[in-house]
């Protein structure tokens, strides 16, 4: 399937966002490991939200979740605990070469049973849950935080607690600060004691109640519409976000703040709700460079972005853009010179512009079975008449209804 995409003059629209797939992901695994009861609020839609409804409802023998990576981290630790049950948990061609090996060994070392049924390091994997004994455990810092939150998630349950301390560089602690304060909303003991280390204590979940903010990540691409649209007057309303939110992608505001979108939020009342206002200005920026250890999954918003309105670039950070649904350093690189950008990276963890052209092929825009290319790109209308989208569907990954709000906000989509 190919989009065709023709962007509107002017845009004037408020938009409900879909829920936060990172915290939506983090209460269910956390409401299973408590055998709640109170099913948690606004979850999201997303499929790799639906993959864990569907694995924690059902728990089959054979456990698909798909291309949803997060799922294949955070379920393969809370199968480890689930004492006297058996589980084969698998996903796509592409999960099947996504490493997972860090993981096992860290669950391993803490008792688990797991043995790789195909390849030595990636998934499938058959796990017998048991009772584990929790204690000390030393991992990278520079790991994936999903791995991370994985087992910090399971931390409460295993019977001497969890003091996990990680060496080296510490990558994407804003994705293990939300994990901590998702499993503090549900009762556990869970914080930073040093500054490479989280304890947990064993203390069990508690069930309750919880309402799921809306995402900041599907906000990016709203803020990328604003930032590229053709008129000033323009403006963009998004529900459902917090000032003060513990996502770590709610940086990009901030970030965006320097590329002329300035946002105001109608309630500042800390953990409720509420909606924001963005508005254009001039952005007078002469360029970016900005290091994104903590919020990787913006980087393709802010290439692609930047490199439309004609701001050069050095962004940092983006070891992990390798190992995500595809290669996202290299995606980035093929479909911008479609568009006549010439962009390069260095030492597997940098992208830079520095305002080098091509001519322009127009072909359409590959997104290689990642949802962010598809959502990335999009925005591009403005500046690229006919830009076309192949594979569109992807956006179901994290925001199924993206190609509805953009219809809604005024965009044009041919689809054949």
């Amino acid at each position: 399937m190919t989009y065709t995409i023709t962007a509107p003059e002017q845009i004037n629209t408020t938009i409900k966002l879909p829920a936060s797939k990172s915290i939506s992901n983090r209460a269910l695994i956390i409401h299973a490991i408590a055998k709640g009861k109170i099913i948690p609020q606004n979850l999201s839609n997303c499929d790799d939200t639906e993959v864990i409804i569907n694995a924690l409802k059902n728990m089959p023998e054979v456990i698909d979740i798909k291309a949803a990576g997060t799922a294949m981290r955070f379920t393969t630790a809370y199968l480890a605990t689930k004492v006297g049950e058996e589980h084969i948990i698998t996903g796509t061609e592409r999960m099947k070469h996504r490493p997972i090996a860090i993981l096992v060994d860290a669950l391993r070392y803490l008792g688990a049973e797991i043995e790789y049924t195909g390849e030595e390091g990636f998934p499938p994997l058959r796990i017998k849950g048991k009772k584990l004994e929790g204690g000390h455990l030393e991992v990278p810092g520079n790991i994936s935080s999903q791995f991370i939150s994985a087992l910090l998630m399971i931390g409460p349950v295993l019977e001497n607690g969890l003091e996990l301390k990680l060496t080296g560089d510490i990558i994407s602690r804003p994705y293990i600060d939300l994990t901590l304060w998702t499993m503090r909303e549900f009762g556990a003991e869970a914080d930073w004691t040093d500054v490479d280390t989280v304890t947990i204590k064993p203390t069990p979940y508690q069930d309750r109640e919880y309402l799921i903010e809306n995402d900041w990540s599907a906000a990016s691409y709203w803020y990328e519409i604003l930032a590229l649209s053709n008129d000033t007057n323009s403006c963009i309303k998004l529900e459902g976000l917090m000032d003060g939110s513990k996502q770590g992608d709610s940086v990009l505001r901030y970030i965006f703040s320097l590329l002329g979108i300035k946002t105001t939020f109608a309630s500042k009342q800390q953990g409720k709700p509420t909606t924001v206002t963005l508005k254009k200005h001039k952005c007078m920026l002469p360029r970016l460079d900005y290091d994104f250890t903590g919020s990787p999954d913006l980087a393709q918003t802010f290439v692609v972005c930047c490199c439309e309105m004609g701001i050069p670039f050095k962004f940092t950070g983006l070891a992990t853009l390798k190992i995500k649904e595809t290669d996202r350093i290299e995606a980035l690189k093929n479909e911008l010179k479609k568009l006549g950008f010439v962009i390069h990276d260095e030492n597997n963890n940098t992208l830079f512009w520095d305002g080098e052209r091509c001519t322009p092929t127009n072909q359409p825009i590959e997104t290689y079975e990642d949802h962010r290319m598809a959502l990335a790109f999009a925005p591009t209308a403005f500046h690229h008449q006919g830009l076309e989208i192949n594979h569109p569907e992807v956006v179901s990954k994290s925001y199924p209804q993206y190609w509805e709000d953009l219809e809604k906000a005024g965009f044009i989509i041919n689809k054949k």
